[in-house]
């Protein structure tokens, strides 16, 4: 059996790029300049107005992984840290590296993969014309190949949703935010140039859900 973890991080597109129209859509709900902000600040979180900056894996068993990460116009070599190698490229040539990767996998991981990571990766690819591997959507109510945590930690919207960081401080598990690093930062260091640093972090997000995965298979799955 082998069972992959994966995250990705985005950031989302410049506003000012988007038409006329575009703006509108996005906005015609927002009354005033602080709903308008919230607005662009959510546009990470969809596939028309994102872009993948980051895509980590980690096998279960193995503990090794990589990571697929764009660097603007750096041409960063491949590097290892650990168990982990990292790739630069384009978002279309690590999403191509990333559909390769799973291919082999027997079951995959995610925390919050079905409202997030799965449909922005197949979305995305579909958007580049990059050909999926696998479908990442497969039936909700199993988790005989995919194993979405937060759906398995709210028993599917039964009980309150938390994010990872408070799951893994609950569960006993050192917390990925611990190094300082956020979601919300990923936006301004990619403008910063800190390509690596986002790597890293997509990276600690890896071990942590890996970490918080044997707890359920261990003490919740049944």
């Amino acid at each position: 059996m082998k069972t992959i973890i994966f995250d990705i991080e985005t950031i989302p597109v410049d506003f000012d790029s988007l038409d006329e129209a575009q703006q509108y859509y996005l906005q015609k709900y927002a009354d005033t300049d602080e709903e308008k902000e919230k607005v662009k600040d959510q546009m990470a979180l969809w596939a028309p107005t994102n872009r993948i900056v980051a895509i980590g894996m980690l096998s279960v068993e193995s503990e090794s992984g990589a990571v697929y990460f764009q660097d603007g116009d750096k041409e960063i070599e491949d590097f290892e840290d650990g168990e982990i190698k990292y790739s630069a490229g384009s978002e279309k040539e690590i999403l191509e590296k990333f559909w390769k990767a799973i291919s082999f996998a027997n079951k995959f991981v995610t925390f919050n993969g079905r409202g997030f990571d799965c449909p922005v990766l197949m979305l995305r690819s579909a958007m580049l014309e990059v050909k999926p591997t696998k479908n990442l959507m497969p039936y909700r109510y199993s988790a005989d190949q995919h194993v979405d945590l937060l759906e398995q930690l709210t028993f599917y919207n039964a009980s309150r949703k938390f994010n990872l960081d408070m799951y893994c401080k609950a569960f006993g598990i050192k917390s990925p935010k611990s190094g300082g690093v956020t979601g919300h930062d990923v936006k301004p260091l990619f403008h910063a140039g800190e390509y690596e640093k986002i790597a890293k972090y997509c990276a600690g997000d890896l071990f942590a859900t890996r970490e918080l995965y044997l707890r359920w298979e261990e003490y919740i799955k049944f």
